[in-house]
C-alpha cells in the first residue's frame, strides 16, 4: 500500500504475480494469482489460503477481477499463454459459497471490470477488442443481455473505474492517456501522461481524486529493477461509484 504522503507498506509478496483484487463481505482480501490461475484469500490473521482454482476455465494467466457486494467474483484471463496463438477468453464466476462456474465467453482479452452502484450491471474492458462490454447481473449472479457499452476506436482499455454519473475512466496502456467515456462511446475527458497507463481508480476523501498507475512498458523483463512505475493523480469533477 501507499498513502497520499508516499508512505509505503508491504502487505504481501506474491511470486506468482498478483493482479485484480477485491474484498469479501467479511473484510478478507481476495486477489488474483496470475501464473497458477487461481484466487487467493488473505485472512485477517495474515494467512494466505487458496480461494478458488480457475485452471479449468482460464486458458491463459488470470488477470483482472471485480467482487460484488455479496462476494461473487468475476475473473478474466488472457485466453492464451505467451508464445501461443491468440484465442478469446471466458470469464470465471466464483461464488461466495465456493462454486466456480464458467461465465460468458468470446472476450478479446478481458481486462478491467466494474459493477454499478445498484449491483445490476457489470462492464468489462476488452483490450484487444478496443471496447467496453456490458451485462445485466441476475439475482443468481449470472451475466445476461450482453451488449456494447462503448466502441473505443483506436484507444486500448486496460483497468477501468466507474463514476457517479455512469462515466467510465479507462487506463490506456498504449496511447499514454487515461480517459473518461460515456455509454455510446462519447469521450468527455482525457488526461495526457508521460507513460502508458495500466490501471485507474477514483478515491480520496471525496472520491474525486483519480489515481493512475503508469509505467514506460508492460514488458516484465527488466521492469522490476528499473523502478520507473508511478502512481499519478489528478482531480476530477465527478466522484467515484460502484465497485471496485
Amino acid at each position: 500500500t501507499v498513502d497520499s504522503s508516499g508512505k509505503e507498506e508491504l502487505i504481501l509478496g506474491v511470486p506468482t504475480q498478483p493482479s485484480g483484487l477485491g474484498w469479501l463481505p467479511n473484510g478478507d482480501l481476495v486477489f488474483v494469482s496470475m501464473l497458477d490461475r487461481s484466487l487467493k484469500r488473505l485472512s485477517s490473521d495474515g494467512q494466505v489460503h487458496l480461494y478458488a482454482d480457475l485452471s479449468d476455465i482460464a486458458a491463459g494467466p488470470c488477470n483482472d477481477m471485480v467482487v460484488s457486494a455479496d462476494g461473487t467474483a468475476y475473473v478474466g484471463n488472457f485466453g492464451f499463454d505467451e508464445g501461443e496463438d491468440y484465442a478469446q477468453a471466458s470469464l470465471a464466476i466464483v461464488y461466495a459459497d465456493g462454486r466456480v462456474l464458467a461465465g460468458p465467453s468470446g472476450f478479446d482479452f478481458p481486462n478491467g471490470t466494474v459493477i454499478d452502484p445498484a449491483g445490476r450491471q457489470l462492464i468489462v474492458a476488452e483490450s484487444y477488442g478496443s471496447r467496453l462490454t456490458a451485462f445485466d447481473i441476475e439475482q443468481d449472479g449470472s451475466l445476461t443481455a450482453r451488449r456494447e457499452f462503448a466502441d473505443l476506436g483506436k484507444r486500448v482499455p486496460d483497468g477501468i473505474c466507474l463514476d457517479a454519473e455512469g462515466g467510465v475512466w479507462v487506463a490506456d496502456p498504449v496511447n499514454e492517456t487515461c480517459f473518461r467515456v460515456l455509454e455510446g462511446g462519447e469521450v468527455t475527458d482525457v488526461v495526457e501522461l508521460e507513460f502508458n497507463c495500466f490501471a485507474c481508480m477514483l478515491g480520496g476523501p471525496d472520491g474525486r481524486t483519480l489515481f493512475m498507475v503508469t509505467a514506460p512498458t508492460s514488458k516484465s523483463k527488466g521492469l522490476a529493477t528499473r523502478l520507473e512505475g508511478r502512481i499519478e493523480t489528478v482531480r476530477v469533477e465527478v466522484a467515484g461509484a460502484g465497485r471496485p
